[in-house]
Formats: structure tokens, sequence, C-alpha cells
């Protein structure tokens, strides 16, 4: 009997459509042999669309249309098993529903990546792919993630945190505590986005207003670091649990001698490649393995996966790293809890296909939940038996 997956993609988030394009190309190497694949598209709006034209890319062109053609479903746990149903439901006599036995979710960006959507799944009770609720929700906030590192004994950079609010009631005296804090050039990133969105780096005064207003339209927190001037960027994944995980091979963006932008990721290779279609991370210009000395290859790796495992970690994950060359120092810049494209092309040069891949995730994820059934989460008490509260409003307590 085959597994049912469902995958669940989309979201609201800013990075919506990138979840799109990792999402199918998932949905393409799943091994139907092995699993259903059930597609389960979620709107920018939180509603839940099923149905097989959710599988090809051309028709999310036209989104009000492909969702004419789709079923809107809700998930609810029955008898210990979580289903999909129709939503509204229909006037019948047998509503239809689908078990759903594992959930793959492939989202980027706050509200689905963050632990939000991983809470939900885990109040219904299904087994979920992935990082957990607080491995993800640490992994989406970057200056947490940057104390989680440290702790660990991962070199990061300094930084400093910044509120709106502060931001809104005394703009100067934050670009004064910034400057004062480090000297120019400066990064300035939102604390919960990836993609590069929000994501600058200032050179004076008026560059720092400047991305400071910019990232402020994305976050409630941004953070401000020093932006190596002499960096090399380099990319490593790991796939596993807290108990064994493995590190891919290394590669380096060609084009990481500064930030690279959301069309450097995304847009086929970058700016002037409209019309070409996305592959996601997959199009981005690269070098697979990097060149790195075997002694630094083996370093990033084995720090790779000590902080996979230091946010406790499950699933595939990328880290990203930065080389100051002038310092000869590697820094751990970022995690990603789910990465774009999965981090697909990172595993091949180890010997880990896509489905593979793909079937390791979903056997995480069962593995996880074969652990969690073996813990007590609730038991039998007769407390509220003898609770009373009073019969008056302010609801006195009496045991």
């Amino acid at each position: 009997m085959k597994i049912n997956v469902a995958v669940l993609f989309g979201g609201k988030s800013v990075e919506h459509e990138i979840s799109v394009i990792s999402a199918l190309q998932a949905m393409e190497h799943l091994n139907r042999q092995t699993y259903e694949v059930i597609p389960v598209y979620i709107t920018k709006q939180g509603k839940l669309y099923t149905g097989e034209a959710l599988m090809n890319i051309e028709n999310f062109k036209d989104l009000p249309k492909l969702l004419k053609s789709c079923r809107q479903v809700i998930l609810t746990n029955e008898n210990d098993r979580v289903v999909m149903q129709e939503y509204p439901p229909k006037f019948r006599l047998k509503q239809k529903s689908t078990v759903i036995d594992v959930a793959l979710p492939i989202v980027h960006g706050t509200n689905v990546e963050d632990g939000a959507l991983q809470g939900y799944l885990r109040t219904l009770g299904v087994p979920f792919a992935g990082c957990d609720v607080l491995a993800s929700a640490v992994g989406m906030d970057k200056h947490v993630a940057k104390l989680v590192f440290r702790d660990a004994g991962i070199p990061v950079l300094d930084c400093r945190c910044f509120l709106r609010s502060s931001y809104q009631a005394e703009e100067a005296a934050v670009v004064e505590a910034a400057e004062e804090a480090f000297s120019y050039p400066v990064i300035v990133k939102p604390v919960n986005l990836g993609s590069s969105v929000g994501i600058t780096k200032a050179k004076n005064r008026q560059e720092l207003e400047e991305a400071l207003d910019l990232a402020f339209r994305f976050a409630s927190k941004v953070l401000v670091e020093r932006a190596i001037e002499n960096l090399r960027e380099i990319n490593c994944a790991v796939l596993g649990d807290i108990y064994e995980a493995e590190a891919s091979e290394c590669e380096e963006p060609l084009n990481a001698t500064d930030i690279l932008s959301y069309e450097d990721k995304y847009m086929a290779g970058g700016k002037g490649a409209k019309g070409q279609g996305s592959k996601g991370m997959a199009s981005l210009a690269r070098k697979i393995p990097a060149d790195l000395s075997p002694e630094l290859r083996e370093e990033i790796r084995v720090m790779a996966v000590k902080a996979f495992q230091a946010l406790g970690g499950n699933g595939v994950a990328r880290i990203d790293f930065m080389i100051d060359t002038a310092q000869d120092k590697v820094y751990l810049n970022e995690i990603n809890t789910i990465p774009g494209s999965l981090g697909f092309y990172l595993w091949k040069p180890v010997g880990i296909s896509y489905p593979q891949l793909l079937d390791r995730l979903i056997k995480l994820a069962l593995k996880r939940n074969r652990e969690e059934q073996e813990i007590v989460y609730s038991f039998d008490t007769n407390v509220l038996e003898g609770c009373s509260l009073g019969g008056s409003k302010a609801g006195k307590l009496k045991v």
C-alpha cells in the first residue's frame, strides 16, 4: 500500500512563489511507486486547495482559474488519523475524505517556515518532515539563532538588533547606535526573512537610513552587522536529526562577492533573465564542489553538522557560511531549515539523488513520530471533579 504524502506549499509569505517552485520540483521527483502524492496549496489568505492541476507550474500564471479547477479542503483529526476533507462540505450522504499519512512542508519564510505551520501539523497529530516547532522558530530568527550557535562554540558575526517601535520613535538614535557599534560598510537585514528580501549593504549614513526603512517594511525587528568586504560565501547542507546527521558537498555561488539578491537566487540566474522561467535555487550560478582546501572543506562540513544538531534540526537544512579572506576566518551566516529547492543539488555529488533525499526526509518524519508516541503527554486525572468556580463572575477556584 502506498504512503499518502501531503506536500504543503505556498502560504502567507514573501517567499510564496519560491515555495511553489520548490514544491513542484519535489513532487516531480517523489517515487510514485511508494508514495501517493497529494498537493496541498496554501493561498496567501491561508486557504487550502488540492487538485492535479496544482502540479503544473504553467497553471499558476492564472491563479483564480487554477483555484476554480481545484477543491478547497481542510485537515482534521478523526479517530487518531488525519484526513483531508472538502470544504465547505457538500450535502451528500458520505463526505469524501483522504487519509494523510505524512506531511511534507515545502514552504519558505514567515508564517510557514518559522514554526507556525509546524505547530499546526503537530496539533493535528500528523507526522511531518523537517524541523520541529522550536528549531523552525529559532532558525528563522537570525538573532536568536546566532545566540544558539555562539553558545555551541560556532563563530558568528556580532550584531545589533533594533525594533520598529524604537525606530519610529527616534530614528536618529537607532542610526547612531548602529554607527557606534560598527564602522561602515554594514549589512542591514530583517531578522526573520529569507531569499535576501529586504537585505541591503550600507556604505554611509544615508544608505543606512534607506536600508533601515526598507528592512522595517518587512519585519518588526531588524539586525545590523558589519559587512565582510573580502567575502567568499560557502553553502553546505545537512541531512539527518540530532542523533545522526551528515553533510553534503560544499558550493560557492559564483557572484557572491556581495549580497546575493532575490533576482540572483531565483530569476533564472539573475538580472536580464526574464522570460526564461525559474528552477529555484538550482538555477543560481555556482561552483560545486567549491574550490576549498581539503582541510577547509572538512572544517565547514563539520561546523554545518554541529550547527544543525545544536539547533535540534531534523530533515534537511542548508547552512550558509562566510569566509573573511582578509582574516582567513569562517563565520556561520544563517541556517535555512527548509532550503530553496531543498538543496537537492548539493547531495548528488555525495551520491544521494533527489528521490533518495525525499525518501530520507519522509523516513525521518515517521521515525520522529514513532519516538514521540513513546512519550507521555497526558494522563487521566480527577482534579476537575472537586473543582468549583463558586458561581461568581470573579470565578474563585475551590478545590
